[in-house]
């Protein structure tokens, strides 16, 4: 599933093509994704795109009626600028075509993804966004918001960074290297993780994200980023997917177990 820092590098990738450029069509192949792609969507015929946000993983596309285009990319979907005139892929669902001559357009083979058309003044409280918790690089999310959720929480530390009311956008990849460089194993329940473990997990969660953004997001067998090439920083995973490999900093071989019904990967010596 694409992640926070793929999402970024989407956000990052289109953002130059569609801002303050007017949409000429919109076309919808297939409306049947995780939820139906909004009717009104093709009332954005003749706007204007001003900004593209993000917030957790989902892309908010600012409409200059005051309405939102949101867009989640869901298990395997992905964004192009391309061409309007270019062939559509059998998974090519929506296209949006701009007044400078080219396309966004959304790809989804497995179609868990999302557009819908929020017509809020404040898409922020919009039922998908109204109770997400704060941005990891943002200066709200901090070790003393991480030790306020983890007091309460006895689950697994691993699964509290997962939960977006906790802190948005550390998926399974991320959590799992985070924890790696915070020298905290992910079974161990939260509010057994001290004040000065939960600021080291706060800056490792801060630069594994920052670092994954920089090089472009993590090669999934599903995931492009916005001009078609993979992404980078799966060459540089510590744990992610590395069951019985040698631990890059001591060698003992990294352990995999399931959590939370995620597969989870950790160093037995370097993570307490």
């Amino acid at each position: 599933m694409p992640e926070l820092p793929e999402v970024e590098t989407t956000r990052r990738g289109i953002e130059p093509h569609i801002s303050g450029v007017e949409v000429s069509e919109v076309i919808v192949r297939r409306y049947d994704l995780r939820q139906p792609v909004s009717p009104t969507i093709a009332a954005l015929e003749g706007r204007r795109i001003l900004t593209a946000a993000r917030r957790s993983k989902y892309l908010l596309l600012a409409i200059d009626d005051g309405t939102t285009l949101l867009i989640h990319l869901g298990m395997s979907g992905s964004l192009r600028v391309i061409a309007p005139a270019d062939v559509w892929k059998k998974h090519d669902h929506v296209g949006i075509s701009l007044g400078n001559g080219k396309q966004l357009r959304f790809h989804d083979p497995r179609r868990f993804g999302l557009v819908l058309h929020l017509l809020e003044k404040d898409p922020m409280e919009h039922v998908l966004l109204c109770s997400l918790g704060p941005e990891p690089l943002e200066n709200d999310f901090t070790a003393g918001h991480l030790r306020e959720v983890c007091a309460k929480r006895s689950a697994a530390i691993k699964l509290v960074i997962m939960d977006a009311k906790a802190v948005v956008g550390v998926g399974n990849i991320y959590a799992s290297e985070a924890l790696f460089r915070a020298g905290i194993r992910p079974q161990t329940p939260a509010n057994k993780v001290s004040k000065p473990r939960l600021a080291k997990l706060v800056a490792s969660i801060r630069e594994v994200l920052s670092d994954a953004i920089q090089e472009g997001g993590t090669t999934l067998r599903d995931f492009l980023n916005s001009d078609g090439e993979p992404g980078y920083f799966k060459q540089r995973l510590f744990v992610y997917e590395r069951k019985g490999e040698p631990c890059r900093v001591c060698v003992t071989p990294i352990r995999h177990a399931v959590l939370g019904q995620r597969s989870t990967y950790w160093c037995p010596v370097c993570q307490k």
